[in-house]
């Protein structure tokens, strides 16, 4: 009898696992699950960034003849959810790499190619004329660097979340902002009467 109730669970845990599918969704395609920071939320301020900052007259003019160096500096993240905001600067780069305007400085990974160059001079392992020299890294002109923030409100059964994500270019050896912009959402749910 046990043997028997523990085959019809084992069946039923079958039929009910086999039911369940995953479909691959549009992603640039518009998601609206809640009013938490999302991936449209991402790809809008991304855009805006990109767009506004490649039409700037000065921006125009610096980039006309030649491809600054820019490192990105962390976002800070002043909102109350754990938002990647590493991810968002990651889409900036790649869409400034790409439209062949702008050259980036990788900070993160100072510490990697550090190890890469010492090993390549100091191991006796690589062939010396091959070896990448020390101090041929080429400095950056710019450092970009933000804040994202959010401000919260509710009223009876109504959310309401405003996104401010602002970005700025910073001359480094003149210390001049040389560009600044930001981007502001705003979303909205209200709970039914029911709860759903």
């Amino acid at each position: 009898m046990v043997r028997l109730f523990s085959m019809m669970m084992l069946g039923a845990a079958l039929v009910l696992s086999g039911c369940s599918t995953v479909d691959y969704g549009d992603a640039q395609g518009r998601e609206t699950v809640n009013t938490d920071f999302g991936s449209t939320d991402l790809q809008m301020i991304a855009s805006k960034m990109v767009d506004d900052m490649l039409v700037f007259p000065p921006i125009v003019q610096m980039t006309q003849s030649r491809r600054p160096v820019v490192f990105v500096d962390r976002i800070k993240n002043k909102t109350t959810e754990h938002v990647d905001t590493e991810s968002i600067t990651d889409t900036i780069q790649s869409k400034l790499i790409n439209s062949g305007k702008f050259r980036f400085a990788d900070m993160t990974v100072v510490n990697r190619v550090r190890e890469q160059l010492d090993y390549q001079s100091d191991s006796g392992l690589v062939d010396q004329s091959t070896a990448a020299a020390m101090g041929r890294q080429i400095g950056a002109e710019f450092m970009m660097y933000g804040n994202f923030s959010s401000i919260v409100k509710r009223d009876g059964s109504t959310k309401d979340v405003y996104y401010k994500f602002t970005l700025k270019l910073l001359n480094i050896q003149t210390g001049i902002i040389e560009w600044a912009n930001e981007k502001e959402i705003r979303k909205t749910k209200s709970k039914s009467l029911f709860g759903l």
